[in-house]
């Protein structure tokens, strides 16, 4: 079995595979730094829960925007599964084109986004919309090239900003306001949060498609954990909260196969 992690800014996203099936996915806080003993800990005893047996695990796959979890996490399986782990970083052979200036600048979550989305719709054109910590938006072309992207505050971190830089606003729970005015501060504030990030994707996904793929309309895929929020607003093609996992889980796929073709060559 495979033990896949997307390690974001928030949390950790672990998912469990076996061959192509997706049998368990769990999350952990990544704010917390912890030691490798701490996730060696965590991962064997949460794994148990899930009904998987530690030692079935035989691979285990990392892909992390917070470089600081990196380090705990390798020794992590080295010491508690006997393992190496992949690494998605630059590289890797993946057999995506990246069209940004410098390709290095990609972050591995969306390389690994770009390729769980291209892995479960071949052949379309695709914008990826991936709500975390940050909200961004990636244009993917049928012919696997990574167009580029766009990066914004998550409607979390604008709550925090909102609270921190204001006296009087407050933080309020994430969810979807009764109404787009707002009749007391927090509806207010929910408002602007869910229709403010609402309007600005909507808009940002149309002009996307408009200067990328006018006359083929895109594929919209969304995804991350605050993506479920707006599920009921017609704004995703499909809605796939473990893309990232499923992108790391082929990036393993195409490393192996790449490293087999290396050797037959020799």
């Amino acid at each position: 079995m495979l033990l896949t992690l997307d390690v974001g800014n928030s949390q950790i996203f672990c998912g469990v595979h076996d061959g192509e099936e997706l049998k368990a996915t769990f999350r952990r806080t990544s704010s917390i730094r912890a030691s490798s003993d701490e996730f060696g800990t965590f991962f064997r005893s949460t794994l148990r829960e899930n009904g998987v047996d530690p030692t079935e695990i035989r691979m285990a796959g990392i892909c992390s925007v917070a470089p600081d979890a990196v380090h705990s996490l390798q020794n992590c399986f080295r010491k508690y599964f006997g393992l190496e782990p992949f690494l998605l970083q630059p590289g890797v052979k993946t057999g995506l084109k990246i069209r940004y200036r410098n390709p290095l600048d990609v972050g591995p979550d969306k390389v690994a986004n770009a390729i769980g989305a291209l892995s479960r719709f071949p052949g379309r054109n695709l914008v990826i919309i991936d709500f975390g910590t940050a909200t961004t938006l990636c244009a993917v072309g049928r012919e696997r090239e990574y167009l580029g992207g766009i990066i914004m505050p998550g409607i979390t971190m604008s709550m925090n900003g909102l609270e921190a830089q204001t006296a009087r606003l407050p933080a309020v729970e994430i969810v979807r306001p009764p109404a787009v005015l707002g009749r007391t501060i927090a509806e207010s504030i929910q408002s602007g949060l869910y229709y403010g990030t609402l309007a600005a994707v909507r808009s940002l996904s149309a002009s996307i498609a408009k200067e990328h793929f006018a006359g083929d309309a895109p594929l919209v895929v969304g995804t991350g954990g605050i993506g479920r929020l707006f599920e009921a607003e017609d704004l995703f093609d499909a809605f796939v909260p473990e893309l990232p996992l499923i992108g790391l889980r082929r990036a393993i796929e195409l490393s192996q196969l790449e490293t087999k073709r290396a050797g037959d060559a020799r």
